[in-house]
């Protein structure tokens, strides 16, 4: 990977990653894309300010250190996407979402951020989970030089339901809460989820009141990397229809979730993609 510094910003060149395909596919809820072009925003307490020209990615006022330290992991730069593209693109459908969108990386976000998120997130749109959860980290994360952190188990540990009133999080505070109980009591084990064969830690967080079979599965691709996660949303259930209906292909299912997130992202954006026939039966099932 080489490395530019210049007027402190940390420039690299990073060919085949998109940085706003990436943050701002569905995976993470605390970024935005500015009217400049830049991408700014948080993860844990650590800010980020960013911009791409081609594969030229402009780390603005970053040191390496911090840059090596943490972004370089949670922006998933190490690993090989080019050679898992070659498995995976041996079906049509998916090298077509790759080219579409195969610049995005599966971020190695911080657990217990993505479960939280995740479980804030449900039957919600994208604009009310990212108010939900800076309110959450407003109210309860510690205030750093460029915004707030997310808030650690620790700190959310004493808080009740009319704490997280705060939130306007309707129904899915006390999920919050059921999951703030169980992982401090041990009932739900986090580093078992991170460690078990994947149905054993898929069940570990279907223990929390509120998460579904769809939480899990975001939670464990975006929050514990686990890439055999295929979360189903009403996206993918119009994808499984209309390409998969005998199942998807077994290659693919080790990376089942770098897979999904390519097509998920193509369908969602390109959603003549889907006959409409198809749309209107997945929306009248609800």
């Amino acid at each position: 990977m080489e490395y530019q510094v210049k007027d402190g910003n940390l420039i690299l060149h990073i060919p085949g990653f998109s940085l706003v395909d990436s943050l701002d596919c569905g995976q993470c809820f605390r970024f935005e894309q500015l009217t400049d072009g830049r991408v700014c925003g948080m993860a844990g307490n650590h800010f980020l300010s960013a911009f791409q020209q081609g594969d030229q990615i402009t780390f603005e006022h970053m040191e390496k250190q911090e840059f090596e330290s943490f972004w370089k992991d949670y922006l998933d730069l190490e690993t090989d996407y080019q050679a898992i593209q070659k498995v995976i693109c041996q079906d049509k459908t998916i090298a077509a979402a790759c080219e579409y969108a195969g610049g995005i990386h599966i971020l190695r976000q911080d657990s217990w951020e993505a479960l939280c998120s995740f479980i804030l997130s449900q039957n919600n749109n994208i604009p009310r989970i990212k108010g939900i959860i800076s309110r959450l980290c407003e109210n309860f994360g510690e205030k750093t030089e460029y915004g707030y952190a997310f808030p650690t188990l620790q700190q959310l540990s004493q808080c009740n339901l009319e704490d997280l009133s705060v939130l306007r999080a309707g129904f899915r505070a006390k999920y919050l809460l059921d999951a703030i109980q169980k992982i401090n009591s041990g009932e739900v084990d986090l580093e078992r989820v991170r460690t078990a064969d994947f149905p054993q830690a898929k069940e570990e967080l279907l223990k929390i009141c509120g998460v579904g079979t769809k939480v899990a599965d975001c939670a464990l691709l975006f929050g514990f990397y686990r890439l055999e996660s295929f979360p189903i949303d009403v996206w993918m259930k119009r994808v499984m229809e209309h390409f998969y209906p005998d199942g998807f292909p077994e290659y693919a299912k080790p990376y089942g979730g770098i897979a999904q997130q390519y097509l998920f992202h193509y369908i969602r954006t390109c959603p003549d993609q889907i006959p409409d026939e198809i749309r209107k039966k997945q929306k009248n099932a609800g």
